[in-house]
């Protein structure tokens, strides 16, 4: 059964369901497929008295030169499917299959565990720490030299924290150190207009917010934070690499867990890392997070598929190269060109 992503049954059945995400709220998947001009829907499943039972949503993608692909959900770490049971989950694995045949897309891509069905991507790790109503008992859990020195070390620098209100503290401050960071590291950054529907969809809906830190008036970190049923997910982060020695970050994370403890949360969830990232992987360990592999599952052919028209290996160096070389509009023109196809 195809449903619309506004219809207020799948928007009921995600607010009673105990797993669901920030990434399975409608406002979510439609910023998405709104800001790269895609179809989006929702597949779901219903029990014997009519009442949905199992659902996820769906984007369908469009890469030149590769075939139709149906995923949940494009830029996104994490959206497994919402069921009611096991079995309910394996009736809708059925349906995305049928769902699939019927579009004529190849493969159906789950960004999460998918009952029967086959694992195609091991994307890394995600880190989940376990919040508690008095922040400072769940400070006492953080490594004391690696993250409670660090924060205090952060502290004394006389850094200015603040919870982003204005409309400048994700479309320009944030922004700003978002490009630098993507520069330094060589990838495109995501369209202007990314950031701007995430404000307008996403941030003054209040389902998330942005955490600045300042040095003397200057922007040197800052983090875009969603928060739905009782999780907080760390979605994007951006710092100046000059400003390391002051440890920002650190103020910068605690103060995001000090709000989500305070806001009755349950869970802060530190995001995806990398496989081969072991230096991102432990800073999050030091938090007290627990680790958790992420697995993608794939309904259809499994074999592996690039999801980006550009060649793999030498290719990406090059263009890795010469981001990080040019000035900074390579980087926000090659995001306007590219950025879509490597979801």
């Amino acid at each position: 059964m195809q449903l619309q992503l506004s219809d207020p049954e799948w928007r009921a059945f995600i607010d009673r369901h105990p797993e669901a995400l920030p990434f399975h709220l409608p406002a979510w998947a439609k910023m998405v497929a709104d800001c790269y001009h895609l179809p989006a829907f929702v597949i779901a499943v219903r029990d014997a008295s009519g009442a949905i039972s199992a659902g996820i949503p769906l984007i369908q993608t469009r890469v030149p030169l590769r075939p139709t692909r149906l995923v949940a959900l494009p830029f996104t770490d994490l959206c497994p499917p919402l069921a009611a049971s096991d079995a309910e989950g394996i009736r809708l694995v059925a349906a995305l299959d049928a769902t699939r045949r019927a579009s004529g897309a190849q493969r159906v891509e789950v960004r999460g565990p998918l009952p029967t069905a086959a694992v195609f991507e091991d994307a890394g790790y995600r880190h989940v720490l376990r919040l508690d109503a008095d922040p400072a008992a769940v400070f006492a859990r953080f490594h004391r030299s690696q993250v409670q020195r660090n924060v205090r070390k952060a502290e004394a620098n006389e850094l200015t924290l603040r919870i982003g209100t204005r409309d400048r503290d994700l479309l320009v401050d944030f922004y700003a150190l978002h490009l630098a960071t993507r520069r330094r590291l060589g990838v495109p950054i995501q369209p202007r207009r990314f950031f701007w529907l995430l404000r307008e969809r996403i941030l003054r809906s209040g389902m998330g917010w942005v955490v600045s830190v300042e040095s003397a008036g200057r922007p040197i970190a800052a983090a875009l934070f969603l928060a739905s049923k009782g999780t907080v997910v760390y979605k994007y982060g951006a710092s100046d690499a000059d400003a390391w020695h002051l440890r920002p970050n650190h103020l910068l994370f605690w103060n995001a867990i000090r709000a989500a403890c305070e806001a009755g949360h349950q869970h802060f969830d530190f995001g995806r890392t990398d496989a081969d990232a072991d230096g991102l992987r432990a800073f999050k360990q030091s938090w007290g997070a627990e680790e958790h592999r992420l697995l993608y599952h794939v309904v259809g052919d499994a074999a592996p598929m690039p999801s980006s028209p550009a060649p793999p290996g030498v290719a990406r160096r090059l263009m890795g190269g010469v981001i990080r070389r040019s000035p900074a509009w390579i980087c926000r023109w090659s995001g306007e060109l590219l950025y879509r196809f490597v979801a």
